[in-house]
């Protein structure tokens, strides 16, 4: 089986600590909700609108992925002739 490209890896990680991310921003958004100053509900609301574009920009690497890896896929299925799932289970395990 082939090991997958650096730039793949590499995306994944930045994916990866994307979320991570997004969950402690998540997170600190709604345990510091009761603090009532306007100086912290300015902070929480540029980090909702932050936390918002991560967010959509999150989707968007994902769906990227996505469309990158179903290509690949058609590309392996052309490459070797596949045309059954039958013939790409058996070529995955040789």
């Amino acid at each position: 089986m082939e090991t997958p490209a650096p730039r793949a890896q590499s995306q994944e990680q930045l994916i990866g600590d994307l979320r991570l991310v997004i969950e402690n921003a998540e997170e600190l958004l709604k345990n510091t909700d009761h603090y009532s100053s306007a100086l912290y509900q300015n902070a929480r609301a540029k980090l909702a609108l932050a936390l918002e574009a991560a967010n959509e920009e999150l989707a968007r690497f994902e769906d990227a992925q996505l469309e990158r890896m179903m290509a690949a896929t058609r590309a392996a299925n052309e490459r070797f002739r596949d045309h059954t799932g039958e013939q790409r289970i058996l070529r995955a395990f040789h």
